[in-house]
């Protein structure tokens, strides 16, 4: 039996679910949210229903979008034919950080990883592939993490888009292996940009 009231223990169960959110951090923001005035938590419930209500894929990129086409995709100043592939939408700030990439997105929402069932057919390349079969794509930098399940990833794909005549480039090493790609800082990934190498 739980000791904490129905409605508390069921939010508790529900913060557990967010990434990194074990069960100490699931109580303190439960009862951080009780004594946090009605309009506070009114207005975080709002948000949340607001999230899944407003947001929506790119049809172009996969991003994370309120529009459809996103802004990147939409942007007269950003080099539509120059595309950077990485795993999330929370990557695309890492590489945004450096403030020398103009081209656009394309957001594939995983890796490959057959040990958790996630194999090509999941991950989101459709719109990349059907970009650079009707030529809309001079090149295509793979930005996915230098770890196991990302150099598959993009091997993978680097394979799958040889059939068409576009350049297929590599983020450089800049980006620590094993590691993540949106906890690079600014400088570590404008050199992993620059130093992008053909694959």
């Amino acid at each position: 039996m739980s000791r904490y009231a129905e409605p508390m223990a069921r939010l508790i169960e529900e913060l557990k679910k967010l990434p990194g959110v074990g069960t100490k951090s699931a109580q303190r923001f439960a009862f951080h949210i009780l004594r946090a005035s009605d309009e506070d938590a009114a207005a975080l419930a709002e948000a949340v229903q607001g999230l899944k209500a407003s947001l929506r894929l790119c049809s172009i990129c996969n991003n994370v979008t309120d529009v459809d086409p996103c802004a990147y995709c939409s942007s007269a100043t950003r080099n539509q034919r120059l595309v950077c592939v990485v795993e999330e939408p929370t990557s695309i700030g890492a590489v945004e950080r450096t403030r020398g990439y103009m081209g656009v997105y394309h957001v594939l929402h995983g890796t490959l990883s057959p040990l958790h069932g996630v194999g090509p057919d999941q991950l989101r390349t459709g719109t990349l592939l059907a970009r650079a079969e009707r030529g809309e794509v001079d090149e295509v930098i793979l930005a996915t993490s230098p770890t196991l399940e990302g150099e598959a990833t993009a091997n993978w794909l680097g394979a799958a888009l040889r059939a068409f005549p576009v350049r297929i480039t590599r983020i450089a090493t800049g980006v620590p292996a094993g590691s993540d790609i949106e906890y690079a800082d600014e400088v570590t990934m404008a050199r992993a940009l620059e130093g992008r190498r053909d694959v």
